[in-house]
C-alpha cells in the first residue's frame, strides 16, 4: 500500500498516479503465466527506478492498470517509459510467442492514460488557497 506522505531530503510529497495502457491492437495476450510475470517486472522497475507500485491488475488479457507513487523529480513520462520499455523486452525474451501473436514485435500500444490521484479533491484545494488572501 502506498503511504500518504513520503519523506525525501527535501521534501515532503504524495505523487500518485493511475496508469493505463494498452497492448498493442488490444491483442488479449496477457494470458496468466505472463500476468504473473508482468506483475513481477513492474515491481522489480519501481524498486529499481525509485517509485513505488502499490497496484497493478490486468483487464480482459489486453490492457493494465497502475496504482504508482514517486518523488516528484520523477516525470510520470519517464515512470510509463520505463515500465512500458523494460517489460516490453523481458516479456519477449521469456514469453517468445508474444512477437508471434503481436505484427511488428510491439507489445504496447503507444500511448497510455494518466491521472493524478490525491487525497483531496481539488474543490477543497481552490477553497483553501481562496482562504490564504489577507484581509486588506
Amino acid at each position: 500500500m502506498v503511504e500518504k506522505i513520503n519523506h525525501a531530503r527535501t521534501c515532503i510529497y504524495n505523487c500518485n498516479y493511475h496508469i493505463v495502457f494498452s497492448t498493442k491492437y488490444r491483442k488479449p495476450v496477457l494470458m496468466e503465466d505472463v500476468e504473473k510475470r508482468l506483475k513481477e517486472i513492474i515491481i522489480e522497475i519501481g524498486m529499481e527506478k525509485g517509485f513505488k507500485v502499490s497496484q497493478i491488475e490486468v483487464g480482459q488479457k489486453d490492457h493494465v492498470h497502475i496504482f504508482v507513487s514517486g518523488h516528484p523529480k520523477i516525470a510520470p513520462s519517464y515512470i510509463v517509459k520505463m515500465i512500458k520499455g523494460i517489460t516490453a523486452r523481458k516479456l519477449f525474451i521469456e514469453f517468445p510467442q508474444l512477437k508471434k501473436q503481436l505484427r511488428n514485435g510491439h507489445l504496447w500500444n503507444p500511448s497510455y492514460y494518466i491521472e493524478t490521484i490525491g487525497s483531496i479533491s481539488e474543490e477543497v484545494i481552490r477553497k483553501y488557497i481562496e482562504r490564504q488572501k489577507k484581509d486588506d
